[in-house]
């Protein structure tokens, strides 16, 4: 049934992604942009000289300008864009409506740190900000420099952001200009050093700024402690008596993690690494389960951000690696007993590769299954503005809502159901390497 499970939810995600890559793609060929080169930090004419568009009584960029499209004109209804944009971490916190919890900015420049709140960037609707502040903007809830480092003497009123699709480097990427004063200013992301893999790349600012996905961190890890400080004292007053309440809730959890968990798979050295083993698993588990909250303070995509699954995995290497043992890198670097050719060539550059292939399904395997549920689940939303066409037909809407809102609960059920199992099984491999790491040899 597990297995059923899995090739059904990758159908499904399969197939949502199939239909907004086509979406999005009938809709770059539709609406064709121009692009013009603009040097770093250099503002560009908002209006091309042949180009009949006018900016309108709000000062929006039309449709059609020279830097882009306005992303506050009306665009049609692209479930791919939808679900990117509410899974991805961001500088401010929707709470409802127009209203945001503002977080703290805190950016490394060419010119040293800036720190400030991202209320002076004055976020508004979909998280745009309309005010520039120290040459920073607010873009979909994420912040962006203008190029160059210009505009940063003060703060200045943003008329509109436009986006364009540009080629760079031979792969087609979306840029993103605020328009100020009539003038059209690149804006840039920060650095992230992925070596353009995911998008990235190394610009003129680092973001060191408490993000949704940091505030979900430090308001889980709160969580926990408070949790746990009660069920220690709990624990402490009652000692050799029944556990009753909250530590009666948490025992269970203990003992599994404990008994089936540590002992099976690391041996009697497993009170060593049960402090890490309780950490990962109550850590994993707050985070999923906090992000099946649809409303603040949850619904944040932590595990399912790539960089969190990355740390978590890259922790349970630095334990393994560092508490193997002689037996160990005897058996992986070189295997007794066997024609040294098959172990030069083969076997031994296998094991290497293994040992960072380990890390890499941890991170993997939990950042693949929350993010592909969270997508599910936005996609089934979507089902309301697609079949609806986003309010045009009140039938299409009825039909969404009839079959959003059953798929939506099925699979908000199932999510909490990972929730719990990505936990354990990352817990579990985790001392399952551990256990590897530092078994002792066996002799007949």
């Amino acid at each position: 049934m597990t297995a059923i499970r899995k090739y059904w939810i990758a159908l499904i995600f399969s197939g949502f992604a199939a239909f907004s890559y086509a979406q999005d793609h009938h809709g770059h060929h539709d609406h064709a942009t121009e692009h013009h080169d603009h040097a770093a930090g250099q503002p560009a004419d908002a209006h091309a000289p042949d180009s009949t568009a006018q900016h309108d009584q709000a000062g929006h960029a039309d449709h059609g300008s020279a830097c882009g499209h306005s992303i506050s004109a009306e665009q049609p209804f692209n479930a791919g864009d939808n679900a990117v944009h509410h899974i991805s971490d961001a500088n401010v916190i929707h709470i409802f409506g127009e209203t945001y919890l503002n977080l703290p900015a805190i950016l490394k420049t060419e010119k040293g740190w800036h720190v400030f709140s991202t209320s002076a960037l004055h976020p508004h609707h979909h998280g745009n900000g309309e005010q520039a502040h120290e040459g920073f903007v607010l873009v979909h809830g994420s912040i962006m420099r203008i190029q160059g480092g210009v505009m940063a003497d003060q703060d200045y009123h943003i008329e509109d952001y436009t986006h364009q699709e540009v080629e760079a480097g031979g792969k087609k990427k979306v840029v993103y200009n605020a328009v100020i004063n009539g003038q059209c200013y690149p804006l840039e992301a920060k650095t992230t050093y992925d070596g353009g893999i995911l998008g990235g790349g190394v610009t003129s600012f680092m973001d060191f700024s408490i993000t949704r996905n940091v505030f979900t961190m430090l308001l889980t890890v709160i969580v926990l402690f408070l949790l746990f400080r009660a069920v220690a004292v709990a624990a402490t007053k009652r000692r050799g008596e029944a556990p009753k309440g909250l530590q009666n809730f948490i025992e269970p959890f203990y003992t599994f993690i404990r008994d089936e968990v540590a002992k099976p798979n690391i041996g009697h050295h497993y009170e060593k690494y049960m402090p890490y083993l309780l950490s990962a698993f109550f850590f994993i588990l707050g985070l999923n389960l906090i992000g099946q909250v649809p409303f603040f303070p949850g619904s944040a995509n932590v595990t399912g951000n790539i960089s969190i699954t990355f740390v978590l995995a890259v922790i349970t290497f630095l334990i393994s690696t560092f508490s193997a043992n002689k037996h160990f890198w005897e058996h992986t670097l070189w295997m007794p007993g066997v024609p040294a050719v098959l172990k030069i060539f083969i076997l031994t550059p296998i094991e290497i590769l293994g040992l960072f292939l380990k890390p890499f399904t941890l991170l993997l395997r939990l950042f693949a299954n929350i993010t592909a549920g969270h997508i599910v689940i936005l996609s089934f939303v979507s089902l309301i503005f697609i079949l609806g066409k986003s309010g045009e037909s009140t039938s299409g809407s009825i039909m969404g809502v009839t079959a959003s809102i059953p798929l939506t609960l099925f699979m908000m059920t199932l999510e909490l159901l990972v929730a719990f199992l990505q936990a354990f099984i990352f817990t579990m491999l985790s001392a399952t390497y551990i256990g590897t790491a530092i078994e002792e040899p066996h002799h007949h």
